[in-house]
């Protein structure tokens, strides 16, 4: 079975601490760091940009996973792959011009991925899935941390699953929101292969801890047939 990755989200830890909170993360065994950019408009928040992004580059040299949760990605998207954004995932429902704004991040040398909000259909990325890179599907409502998981993600994550297999190539498909150990075998038994996690590893006692647990669930999924 291939390895599952886990992404730890930046938004849920200790800024105050941050430093401290990503190298503990990334010795306990993060594979890469997931940053959630909010912007106000399309989603109820605001979060931080670039500046914050170079920061992080410059203390850890895992890959940096780019969630942009903002209206008009494409005005912006060179400045986050100059902070140091390794895949830059932009929303189907911000974008106008979706196949535009995915070629201009591989243009850049970025990753390119593309995120679903809990309503959108799995069937709208069906025209772009021979140029991504990654489809992160919205296990909440975005735009705040501690959510509950919807449990109608499942079939999602099974439907790009098979979407994925269909293209024939190499697509990572990643879940972001209320993951912990009591849903992480399932969403990877529906077919996820990267996890995003906030709360569950940065606020559960000690981050080693908890990766370790998320890590432990996840080992004991039913091996694929």
């Amino acid at each position: 079975m291939p390895r599952i990755l886990i992404a730890p989200s930046v938004l849920a830890a200790d800024f105050s601490r941050l430093s401290e909170q990503l190298r503990q993360a990334e010795e306990a065994g993060a594979d890469w760091f997931h940053l959630d950019v909010m912007d106000g408009r399309f989603v109820p928040n605001i979060s931080f940009g670039p500046p914050v992004i170079e920061s992080i580059r410059a203390i850890t040299k895992l890959p940096l996973d780019t969630h942009l949760m903002i209206k008009e990605p494409d005005r912006y998207v060179k400045d986050f792959r100059n902070a140091g954004a390794d895949c830059i995932t932009v929303h189907q429902e911000a974008c106008r011009h979706l196949h535009r704004t995915v070629m201009r991040i591989k243009e850049l040398g970025a990753r390119a991925g593309v995120a679903i909000n809990p309503a959108t259909p799995v069937a709208t990325l069906t025209e772009v899935l021979g140029d991504v890179d990654l489809i992160l599907i919205m296990s909440v409502n975005p735009g705040f941390g501690g959510q509950s998981f919807i449990p109608g993600s499942l079939q999602k994550l099974a439907e790009a699953r098979t979407l994925i297999a269909e293209a024939g190539r190499s697509i990572s498909l990643e879940v972001d929101g209320g993951i912990d150990v009591s849903n992480a075998q399932g969403v990877v038994e529906a077919g996820a292969d990267v996890l995003v996690a906030g709360t569950s590893v940065f606020r559960q006692g000690t981050i080693a801890e908890a990766m370790q647990r998320l890590r432990t669930s996840i080992e004991q999924r039913t091996p694929a047939s």
